[in-house]
């Protein structure tokens, strides 16, 4: 059962944005992004910290009424570890959280983030590899008792998820041990949700491949030699208004023919799953651009093809990002093992704790997403009388 936090985390907002305009310009010296990052995590345990405290606060401690409003219960196992964590005044080194609290912050990852539910990441629980197939191969004619062994396994691909780890770092306030092992067991997942989500959102749509040790990114082309590249863009929208929408649905529609086949040139299911994704910048002006007034007066926002909107910061302005559903590998694998991370913080009266997990991420070929410039223009003259 996902647990809700009331209210919005202004000043980590604030600073979680700082920081990932910092990455999105590049050039950063090494000192700068650790500060900046160092900032958003204290930003986070601030406004975490306090909105747990002031809730738990507030709400009846009679479990039956809490789960009655969606509030958190745990598992017997789950309350075994976080009482221990309280017993112990901190985790033990190599802790692992247990599998129904790792299947709870995957939940509430692709549920409190749209564009992460796009992409389709996966959760392999303590699984670190995979093997998928191309549809187009996976079976095979022949004869009655004829060898079709070498022609199926061209079909099948292994893809190795533990290459890369995404490390969270977990500030845990001292005093926080002491509101019981729900109010434990919640903070640490929310963090986890937070930091993840930063890292994973970086990773999926602007990674830089294995060579910066970092998934590649839907923004990125792969070169036959392995070199990851900046996609350009392959043409410019305008939504341009017209009388029955014909220059939206004929943007639209090449966008969709030219993802309609991949890379090799074979053709591809595509309708009704395509995602546009744009910086929340431009995403008013697409809304604005795609919304009409009913008859009735009510007024409606819809996009050709059942294309879906997905905001990300990610996404630079005046760019939009098409991709396919399902042609993106990302997965997450391995368990949440928690290890001490001994230097000095900026918080005081608080452990400070590395949390990793295995991740990785690749397109399946460069059409799994194509970039495109926006250039969306509005009539902003006075009126006329």
């Amino acid at each position: 059962m996902t647990m809700k936090l009331k209210g919005k985390m202004e000043n980590f907002e604030e600073k979680k944005a700082a920081y990932m305009n910092m990455i999105k310009e590049g050039g950063v010296e090494p000192e700068k992004q650790m500060t900046a990052w160092n900032e958003m995590q204290d930003a986070l345990v601030s406004d975490l910290t306090e909105k747990i405290t002031t809730q738990v606060r507030n709400d009846n401690a009679d479990s039956q009424i809490l789960s009655s409003r969606g509030q958190n219960v745990l598992t017997s196992e789950e309350r075994k570890f976080f009482n221990a964590a309280i017993e112990f005044g901190g985790f033990d080194e190599d802790s692992i959280l247990p599998v129904t609290t790792q299947e709870r912050v995957f939940e509430d990852l692709v549920s409190e983030h749209p564009l992460i539910e796009a992409i389709g990441l996966q959760n392999l629980g303590a699984v670190t590899r995979y093997i998928y197939s191309d549809p187009t191969k996976a079976y095979a004619w022949g004869q009655l008792f004829g060898e079709i062994k070498g022609q199926v396994s061209a079909a099948f691909r292994e893809e190795q998820i533990g290459q890369l780890k995404l490390t969270a770092f977990a500030v845990i306030p001292k005093d926080m041990l002491e509101l019981g092992p729900e109010w434990v067991e919640r903070y640490v997942r929310t963090l986890l949700v937070e930091s993840y989500s930063v890292g994973l959102e970086y990773g999926l749509v602007n990674g830089r491949g294995p060579a910066q040790n970092e998934p590649i990114g839907l923004m990125k082309d792969v070169a036959a030699n392995g070199a990851v590249t900046d996609k350009t863009s392959s043409g410019t929208l305008t939504f341009a208004p017209s009388q029955f929408g014909e220059v939206v649905a004929g943007e639209l529609h090449d966008v969709i023919k030219a993802l309609s086949t991949d890379e090799k040139g074979k053709s591809r299911k595509v309708l009704n799953k395509v995602v546009m994704v744009v910086n929340p910048v431009d995403a008013i002006s697409v809304q604005a651009r795609n919304t009409i007034q009913t008859a009735n007066g009510q007024w409606v926002t819809a996009l050709p093809y059942n294309t879906q909107v997905v905001e990300s910061e990610e996404i630079p302005v005046k760019k939009a990002l098409f991709f396919v559903k399902g042609e993106y590998l990302g997965a997450l694998a391995g368990g949440y093992k928690l290890n001490k991370f001994d230097q000095t913080l900026a918080i005081e009266d608080a452990m400070l704790y590395t949390i990793k997990q295995f991740a990785n991420g690749k397109p399946k070929d460069n059409k799994t997403a194509l970039l495109y410039d926006l250039d969306i223009q509005f009539n902003t003259g006075t009126p006329t009388p």
